[in-house]
């Protein structure tokens, strides 16, 4: 960084606020939410811990505090508050002294760099659930620029990464609306005025084993490692598993997937982006069956790309959502797979359906990648630009005039139309 920034320790321009609610003077909760800062709690979501009934505990906040949530901390959860509230005590409330914009040290927590770092200071037994001390945070020197620089920089990339910000949202609205045209192209092919069937009649359905996890490496030729199969929606991926010769464990060769085999995911099946059922493919292999995923295989009366499309259709879903048990990790029994009913139609008219369904997945699905692969374009550049911004790499009064930004955008633009 320039030479006449000053580095200094965290704690000598942001102070501890330990305040609590006891007079119950507040009542409004606030929360820090990766990418987007201190946010009223009813604007979270139905995720992470449940406001408490007593507020009186909680922390009080200012407008203008800085709030950093000590347990996400390294992946950036920190905001400026722009609210009078209260926030729970997992919570690091800071007071910024005079000299300082606490704008610009939002930015400045959201340098990578920065990020990794205070991760080392995390005290947790889970990596990532380490939360990081005042204790710790407070010496971690960090740069301070003259009050006017932190300002300018603070300002340019409001305005910088609210351009990039407007963009990744215009692409998570397509990726969306296209992922939508397809579950409705899905369940145009599935639907038909036909009697209804057990998908038991027309499926085999084989559950996994539980192999012993791979957490270690050994040259003993006794033991053998292969990796397991488990499941995202339209994927495979991959965890690494022990097995011992086969007449110790017997049957292996009953797990052994092969290409064309098509498996579904059994604890939480619908997860974010759609059922979590794939076909395996050449570089899935070789690949055993794990435990909670399970390899479903069609009869002669079912064609299996038709199967697909009944696994991934929202009638699927619909029907397990009542059906899924498990308190902690829902999931849904391989019974109950054999259960669902659907709209039996003869094979040509399978084979037909999935063709014409297929043609839309296809073209949609060639979209969504170079939409998904412009939003990580675009998200490593707003990284980047926060980097060099709040580092002093780059002017950010010339920045602008000498139209760096445009040409980027322009250059990930062009790449998602190749």
């Amino acid at each position: 960084m320039p030479t006449t920034w000053k580095q200094v320790p965290f704690g000598s321009i942001f102070t501890q606020s330990k305040r609590k609610n006891t007079l119950l003077e507040r009542d409004f909760v606030l929360s820090v939410i990766k990418d987007r800062g201190v946010v009223p709690y009813t604007e979270k979501g139905n995720v992470g811990n449940k406001v408490s009934e007593d507020l009186s505990g909680y922390k009080l906040v200012d407008r203008g505090d800085f709030v950093l949530n000590s347990m996400n901390l390294y992946m950036g959860s920190v905001g400026v508050s722009n609210y009078d509230g209260v926030t729970s005590t997992a919570y690091i409330v800071c007071k910024p002294s005079q000299n300082v914009h606490a704008p610009f040290y939002n930015y400045l927590i959201q340098f990578k760099g920065f990020q990794e770092y205070v991760g080392f200071l995390g005290k947790g037994i889970m990596e990532i659930r380490e939360a990081v001390r005042w204790t710790a945070l407070k010496s971690v020197f960090v740069p301070l620029p003259d009050i006017d620089t932190q300002k300018s920089i603070a300002d340019f990339l409001d305005r910088e990464t609210a351009r990039i910000d407007q963009l990744i949202e215009k692409k998570h609205r397509l990726v969306a609306l296209l992922r939508e045209r397809s579950l409705s192209a899905i369940e145009k092919a599935v639907s038909a005025d036909a009697s209804l069937s057990k998908l038991g009649h027309h499926v085999r359905i084989l559950p996994g084993y539980a192999f012993a996890s791979a957490s270690f490496s050994t040259n003993d030729e006794d033991i053998r490692l292969l990796r397991g199969a488990n499941v995202s929606p339209g994927r495979v991926r991959w965890d690494d598993v022990v097995y011992w010769p086969k007449d110790e464990i017997g049957g292996l060769d009953r797990f052994q997937l092969e290409v064309g085999d098509i498996v579904m995911g059994m604890d939480r099946p619908w997860i974010s982006g759609g059922i979590r059922v794939a076909e395996i493919t050449k570089r899935d292999v070789p690949a055993l069956l794990l435990q909670r995923v399970c390899k479903i295989i069609p009869l002669k009366t079912l064609s299996k790309e038709f199967l697909k499309l009944l696994l991934s259709s929202k009638k699927f879903l619909g029907y397990f959502e009542p059906e899924l048990t498990g308190v902690s990790v829902p999931h849904i029994s391989g019974d109950q797979i054999a259960g669902f009913k659907f709209a039996y139609l003869p094979l040509a008219q399978q084979d037909e359906r999935a063709r014409a369904c297929h043609k839309v997945l296809k073209s949609n699905d060639a979209i969504i990648e170079r939409a998904e692969q412009s939003i990580s374009g675009l998200q490593e550049f707003r990284s980047a630009l926060i980097t060099a911004a709040v580092t002093g790499q780059i002017d950010v009064a010339t920045w602008g005039k000498q139209g760096q930004t445009d040409r980027r955008l322009d250059e990930i633009e062009e790449a998602m139309q190749a």
